[in-house]
Formats: C-alpha cells, sequence, structure tokens
C-alpha cells in the first residue's frame, strides 16, 4: 500500500465533527503532537523537542527553553483555533503498523535516500570554498557526514530487520518474538538518540543555521536544507518512537 492509497483510506468517508483538546501544563510533549500534529510546527519553530525528548511535561519543556508555559498553551490553543483537528484527519497512531512502516518507508525513507546525497554536494562545497575563512565549517562537514551514514544504516537495517520483525509478531504472536523485539527496539531508540544528538550539535556550530551576512547562495541553501533536514528527522523519529515502537513495549 502506498502513501497516497493510505490516505485515500482514510479519506474515504468525511468526518466534519472537531476533535475536543485542551493543552495543560502537565500534559508531555510526545502527547500534545500525538493529539494535535500542527503543534510539531510550533515545537519546532520554539526548539522545543518533540521526539526523544517528548517525555517530559510542556512546562518543563518551555522552562528549558526560557519560555512562559502560560504563554506557550496561549499560543497553542491559537494554532488549534486556526487548525482544528477533525474526526477525518489522519490519526497515525490509530493506523495498523503495516500502514505506518509503508507511510515510514515511503515519505522518511525515501527522503533521506534522495536528500542525503544532494545535501552533502552543498555542504562539502561550502567547505572546500569557506574553510579557511569560517573554520567551524570544517565540523559542520564533519557532523553532517556522520549523520549520514548513521541514518543510511539505521533505515536500511529497519526495512531489512525491524520492520519485519514487527510484522510477522503482528501476524503470529509469541512471547520469544516480542522479547527478540523490544531488544531491537531499544537499540534504534538509541540510535535516535544519537542522531538527534548530533542535529543539536550541527545547529549549535551554525548559529541555528543562521548564515553570515556575507554568505553566498549555495552558503545560504545549505544551511536552510541542513534545517529542512533537522525537520525531517524530528517528525521521522516521533512516528517511531512515540507512535510505532509504543505497540511493542
Amino acid at each position: 500500500m502506498t502513501a497516497n492509497q493510505i490516505n485515500d483510506t482514510f479519506t474515504e468517508t468525511p468526518v466534519t465533527t472537531e476533535t475536543a483538546i485542551s493543552f495543560t501544563a502537565d500534559a508531555l510533549v510526545r502527547d500534545i503532537v500525538l493529539q494535535f500534529p500542527k503543534a510539531a510546527d510550533y515545537f519546532k519553530g520554539q526548539r522545543i523537542d518533540f521526539c526523544c525528548g517528548g517525555v517530559k511535561p510542556l512546562s518543563e519543556a518551555a522552562e528549558e527553553k526560557g519560555l512562559n508555559t502560560e504563554n506557550v498553551i496561549r499560543d497553542l490553543n491559537k494554532l488549534l483555533e486556526e487548525h482544528p483537528v477533525l474526526e477525518s484527519d489522519i490519526a497515525w497512531n490509530d493506523a495498523s503498523s503495516a500502514e505506518l512502516i509503508d507511510y515510514i518507508v515511503n515519505k522518511h525513507h525515501r527522503y533521506l535516500r534522495e536528500e542525503l546525497p544532494l545535501i552533502a554536494q552543498n555542504v562539502t562545497k561550502v567547505f572546500r570554498v569557506h574553510g579557511e575563512d569560517s573554520p567551524h565549517l570544517a565540523e559542520m562537514y564533519r557532523l553532517f557526514h556522520t549523520l549520514r551514514e548513521e541514518l543510511l544504516q539505521h533505515t536500511a537495517k529497519e526495512e531489512e530487520s525491524e520492520f519485519p520483525a514487527m510484522l510477522a509478531y503482528d501476524a503470529n504472536p509469541s512471547p520469544e518474538r516480542l522479547a527478540e523485539l523490544k531488544g531491537m527496539l531499544g537499540t534504534l531508540e538509541e540510535e535516535h538518540d544519537g542522531a538527534g544528538e548530533i542535529l543539536r550539535e550541527l545547529r549549535r556550530v551554525t548559529n541555528d543555521f543562521t548564515p553570515p551576512e556575507h554568505a553566498c547562495t549555495t552558503y545560504r541553501l545549505t544551511y536552510a536544507r541542513l534545517e529542512e533536514l533537522e525537520g525531517m528527522t524530528f517528525e521521522h523519529v516521533h512516528l517511531e518512537n512515540n507512535i510505532l515502537f509504543l505497540r511493542y513495549q
């Protein structure tokens, strides 16, 4: 089943009833995004981690970023008014594992395979042209290429081993298969944490992906693509850590 077919399946019978949602200071960041996916865009803008670091109360996450919790809740409520959640919206936490895996592979894994080589070209060019005058670009180059290799190995392993193990367990559950699967998922979550740490370092060394005033078009494009990679990775990890993996833990 393709991602488009999944979307078609979920929208065959339109329902316009709005889903009741309320935001509280003690709600987990992860759960807010599960209930209101648009909140992910807001959290990314505020540099609030909703994937690997999403298992913490909103008040704690806001405090870590120097934000007022009441203001954050007000912003979320305003965003909800502008983008109400309907019962007809795709809720991946209600989709089957097979459908969610298909979506992850066809959107996120495909994105990485297509975009990482292109981002690598930009990163390499900017480092070679501007690295002498901007020493931080050597660290950006190193971090990106480490991340690239880790992400490609990670996604290949998921498709060859972990995802088939999940589907096999769904088809024929057993305590032995579940125990083996839990071990696999623990390793995957550690790899997610590692990728998240590299992305945090990339953001730090690039000054929040802010190019200098003298930056050329390629320089600016490189930073923009790195920031897009960060956002896509956060969404990817959120779908796995906070929805898919929890089904087997």
